[in-house]
């Protein structure tokens, strides 16, 4: 919640695969760990680098999906879903309000919000 008490919509960020690097069936181990492919599935998209790995999701779990890749020996990048902008791993928090300035008021759809559901 922002200072106001409103809830503050937070963009998504993905995980792009951007190499594979030396250690291929490393990776793919951990391609199958972060997505719940098949192997099969998971070879296809290590060869595919550059590739998303992950479609837009909060960044504490982008930012583990990225590093169970990298610590495979992959190259990842993480980008923020709103306005596309690199950020790099184990940096937070992430300022959401320099998004809105950029490109206006974040849009709802895909976005989660950083409050929690209210209490029934």
């Amino acid at each position: 919640m922002d200072g106001r008490g409103v809830c503050v919509e937070e963009p998504g960020f993905r995980v792009l695969l951007t190499e594979a690097g030396d250690r291929k069936m490393e990776a793919v181990r951990a391609i199958r760990t972060v997505t719940g492919l098949s192997l099969w599935n998971s070879k296809l998209l290590l060869a595919s680098a550059p590739v998303e790995i992950t479609a837009a999701r909060w960044l504490e779990a982008a930012d583990e999906a990225a590093r169970v890749l990298e610590d495979a020996g992959a190259h990842t990048t993480l980008l923020c879903d709103c306005c596309g902008r690199t950020v790099r791993r184990g940096v937070f928090p992430v300022n959401s309000a320099r998004c809105a300035e950029s490109h206006g008021p974040l849009r709802s759809a895909g976005r989660v919000a950083s409050c929690p559901p209210a209490a029934i």
